[in-house]
């Protein structure tokens, strides 16, 4: 039987990697699916820049402004609800956000005036932080420490796929099918809310709670002795204790691996943001005979390539480092340094084939640095104990840096901002150097 664990000294119990396909399949659906109400402001921004009405309101640079209030929010919530995930579970904590999160846009399509708006994109930006940490706690409870690499790296796919696929499909709704940019907000809920349903059908926070042994057990040379029908029964109580929030706080501010890690995610997460908030908006104006559609298919490079790259990186850091996830990242920084460096020179030309290729290269490198950061490497060091807390502070470090991404392209041209995005990834490489051989504890 083929599994999401490769490891071939372990005998696989069916009924327990049928619902480690299952959590791994929810909960990847749902952090793709969040993308559909976060980039419908996107899509939107270019039928509200050129309405006669709004546009004279809603500038460029209040667009950049609304984006960081959605950010700061964002930013906020990271370090709220990777805590309540830890306390409460996922479950709650991820529905609530998936169901507020299109109830929000719903009101933003609707109600696009500023008094509206700044509220409603608070709303969105609390809504949006539930998933990364309450998903990838989700995935912690499944999954092992000598398996996330591979497995991690496939499942972080989503937020490239979710980049990938939302805009160019919400686009084509709204300008294609029906010619008004509102529809964006409305089509995006109308996934979202979908997806809300199967997560509640589908998700559950721990393998204890459907009779199985934690995934650690599992993992061991004595579970795996063990009768089938014996994991089956196993009793709830096996599952560790939930730390307190004073205990989960005080790991994080104590481990000085969460900390780097948060400052780098501070220092790259800028780059990524401003390319998925503003991909439609710079690519037209780098192609000035470029249309609606094409600006923002354009972008679409940019997300292939961050497809690709978390499953690359995954295995490199598994099968040639060993465990190690330092070195795969501080390779992929050392080329997103180049590639940022080179934008504005290259993509002077007006060339659109030269655009494609220098957002794939970003692509590529920003979103493998990006996974092994925020997902693989605060899991593993954040241990499954404090895996939402530590992914949620990690994840709040890097949104609070995802502000200036949704800030400075609506205040700075294109050199200037591509120049500062390389220079903050050299910073986030050299960070990273010293704990070139650093590996988390077995957990």
């Amino acid at each position: 039987m083929t599994t999401l664990d490769s490891t071939p000294e372990l005998r696989k119990i069916p009924r327990y990697e049928r619902w480690r396909f299952q959590i791994f399949g929810v909960t990847w659906l749902a952090y793709a699916g969040f993308y559909f109400t976060r980039q419908a402001f996107s899509v939107a921004k270019l039928g509200i820049l050129e309405d006669p009405v709004l546009g004279e309101t809603l500038t460029k640079s209040v667009l950049g402004t609304l984006d960081a209030v959605y950010l700061a929010a964002y930013a906020a919530g990271q370090f709220i609800w990777g805590a309540m995930s830890d306390r409460f579970g996922p479950r709650k904590v991820v529905l609530g956000g998936l169901l507020m999160s299109a109830v929000a846009t719903v009101f933003i399509g609707v109600l696009p005036a500023l008094v509206f708006l700044v509220p409603l994109m608070i709303v969105q930006g609390l809504s949006q932080s539930t998933g990364w940490s309450g998903l990838l706690k989700n995935m912690a409870q499944f999954f092992s420490i000598g398996e996330r690499g591979r497995v991690f790296g496939l499942w972080s796919t989503n937020y490239a796929f979710g980049g990938l696929v939302a805009a160019p499909f919400l686009g084509w709704v709204a300008y294609d099918l029906f010619g008004n940019w509102r529809v964006a907000f409305f089509t995006g809920a109308a996934v979202v809310l979908a997806v809300a349903v199967l997560f509640f059908l589908f998700q559950r926070n721990t393998p204890t709670d459907v009779g199985l042994p934690r995934i650690e057990d599992y993992h061991s040379q004595e579970a795996a002795l063990l009768d089938a029908h014996a994991q089956e029964e196993a009793p709830s109580e096996t599952e560790e204790p939930r730390a307190s929030l004073k205990e989960t706080v005080r790991f994080v501010l104590g481990n000085r691996m969460v900390l780097i890690l948060g400052a780098c995610y501070f220092l790259l997460k800028p780059a990524r943001y401003a390319i998925l908030l503003w991909g439609p908006v710079i690519v037209s104006e780098r192609l000035v005979d470029a249309s609606a559609f094409t600006a923002i298919t354009v972008p679409v490079a940019f997300g292939v390539a961050g497809v690709v790259a978390p499953i690359l990186i995954g295995q490199v850091s598994d099968r040639v480092f060993h465990a190690r996830r330092v070195p795969a990242c501080v390779i992929s920084l050392a080329v997103l340094v180049v590639a940022l460096a080179a934008f504005a020179p290259l993509t002077a030309t007006g060339n659109m084939w030269v655009m494609v290729a220098i957002l794939a290269v970003i692509g590529l490198s920003i979103y493998g640095a990006d996974a092994m950061i925020s997902c693989v490497a605060a899991v593993d060091f954040g241990t499954s104990k404090h895996a939402g807390t530590v992914t949620g502070a990690i994840n709040g470090c890097g949104s609070v840096g995802a502000i200036l991404g949704g800030l400075l392209p609506g205040l700075m041209g294109a050199g200037a901002l591509f120049t500062g995005f390389s220079v903050a990834a050299a910073v986030a490489m050299l960070l990273l150097l010293p704990m070139w051989r650093h590996m988390p504890n077995a957990e």
